[in-house]
């Protein structure tokens, strides 16, 4: 009976892996630019059943970008994309990406939905990835964790 209950673990436990492999949670939205690259949004959100939390963002080739911040928005507000986090940009929510969980629900599909019908509030919570760098970005490189497993979501820019 102990073996029998072992192997169904073990199996479910696979199948749990496979499935979030194949539909990680961690998805992207709306990837915006300025500064020929340097300067990029990517709206983020979280299809999973627990919440995100992003541990590393790199760009490019794994370079660690100048600046890296988590803005906290609504959609009717939305994102400010810019080249420094000044006072004006801070007004957008901006957050360290270690101070910042990724709820649930909040995939930028959703959100559009939302916008569409005309039932977005400013209740419903949107993030987006600020990244600052000295060279033009080419991918970004989301490193997170679900469940206690790190995860990689990388994002192109098609510019």
């Amino acid at each position: 009976m102990k073996k029998k209950l072992f192997f169904i673990l073990v199996i479910v436990f696979i199948g749990i892996i496979i499935f979030t492999k194949l539909n990680p949670p961690l998805v992207s939205g709306t990837v915006a630019t300025a500064s020929g690259n340097k300067a990029v949004v990517i709206g983020i959100g979280n299809e999973g059943f627990s919440k995100i939390r992003i541990k590393r963002v790199l760009v490019n080739n794994n370079e660690m970008p100048l600046y890296q911040k988590v803005q906290v928005s609504n959609p009717l507000k939305g994102f400010v994309i810019t080249d420094n986090f000044n006072k004006e940009a801070r007004e957008y929510g901006l957050n360290n990406i270690e101070d910042v969980i990724i709820e649930t629900n909040t995939s930028p599909k959703t959100q559009y939905e939302k916008m569409d019908s005309g039932t977005a509030t400013k209740k419903d919570k949107i993030y987006g990835m600020s990244i600052v760098h000295t060279e033009p970005i080419h991918e970004v490189h989301i490193k997170y964790s679900y469940f206690g497993w790190q995860l990689k979501e990388t994002v192109s820019l098609n510019h």
